[in-house]
């Protein structure tokens, strides 16, 4: 497992434990975790954004921290504004982190997750450039999340 998986599910734990708020003091975490403080601040940047239902608040200096919420919304309006933050492309990663935090926050169910992920694939897309493949992922998702949204 990445350095940056084990960091988001401690992250994703303590928000869970403690009712979806969590204070985290970057080198401290870093510490415990065994990895160097710019990962957590990679893990935070890249995992714990608006899209994804969270709100990121810091300080900095001697008494510093980094204050992450989970934002809890109706499931429609959080597709909708996942629908919205993907642009005109996409890239595997980003699309396996939105859909493997919709399925933590049980925004879609496994099925859901299983069906999307194959869908977006670079498998799917091997013979396409880049450019395209990235454009091409972000319209079936966007319309895959968009047909979750009327028929649940």
């Amino acid at each position: 497992m990445k350095i940056s998986d084990i960091v988001a599910e401690y992250i994703v734990r303590m928000l869970d434990e403690s009712g979806g708020n969590a204070e985290i003091r970057r080198n401290e975490l870093a510490n415990l975790l065994g990895c160097v403080p710019s990962q957590i601040n990679y893990v935070i940047t890249s995992r714990f954004t608006p899209e994804q239902g969270y709100i990121v608040e810091s300080r900095r200096g001697g008494g510093g921290y980094i204050r992450i919420t989970r934002v809890t919304t109706d499931k429609r309006v959080a597709i909708m504004h996942i629908v919205n933050s993907i642009g005109d492309s996409i890239s595997s990663s980003t699309a396996d982190i939105i859909l493997s935090n919709m399925l933590s926050q049980d925004m879609i169910s496994e099925y859901d997750f299983a069906l999307i992920s194959s869908a977006v694939s670079d498998k799917i897309y091997a013979g396409i450039t880049k450019e395209q493949r990235d454009m091409i992922r972000a319209s079936v998702m966007k319309n895959m999340l968009m047909t979750l949204m009327v028929i649940n």
